[in-house]
């Protein structure tokens, strides 16, 4: 899978809280993208368009374990890429089917608003503007599974081990 997107930059130890805010928990799922991050810049979930990539420093995603993944999946993010992702927000990556990867200098190697290819399966990540190239481990096929299945309930319901809902 090859994803293409404009870059959205944010920092250290971002918060699930910060992502998806208390006041979207109780809403109906279509309407809490329009409150991601909105306590540190208002408006953005407005701004972003299908595909765009979030590239954010270390611990991306600590705190609980509320649906922030699914909640960017939602809003259109085509990806998120970080120095480092918290161990749960990852494991909700894969439940929701966000692709996400850990690579070390993503953060110095682009701008926000640049465009950059991921080729997922292997870990690529082009700047084609900078003309340069990371690497990143990829995830192991049982969780790339889980990803083309469209998360984890759809891969259960698929292999008859859940209702459908």
């Amino acid at each position: 899978m090859t994803l293409a997107g404009r870059i959205w930059k944010f920092g250290d130890h971002v918060n699930t809280d910060l992502i998806m805010p208390m006041r979207a928990i109780s809403l109906p799922r279509r309407e809490r993208p329009r409150w991601a991050f909105s306590a540190d810049r208002p408006d953005w979930a407005s701004t972003v368009r299908p595909g765009d990539i979030i590239v954010a420093g270390e611990n991306f995603g600590t705190g609980s374990s509320r649906p922030a993944a699914e909640v960017l999946k939602d809003l259109g993010i085509g990806c998120v890429l970080a120095e480092t992702l918290n161990g749960l927000f990852l494991r909700n990556c894969v439940n929701y089917a966000l692709p996400a990867l850990e690579v070390r200098g993503v953060v110095d190697a682009v701008a926000e608003g640049e465009e950059i290819e991921v080729i997922f399966e292997q870990g690529v990540i082009r700047n084609r503007a900078r003309g340069t190239e990371l690497r990143a481990e990829p995830w192991p096929a049982m969780l790339l599974d889980v990803l083309h299945a469209g998360g984890l309930l759809a891969l259960l319901e698929a292999k008859g081990l859940l209702l459908p809902e």
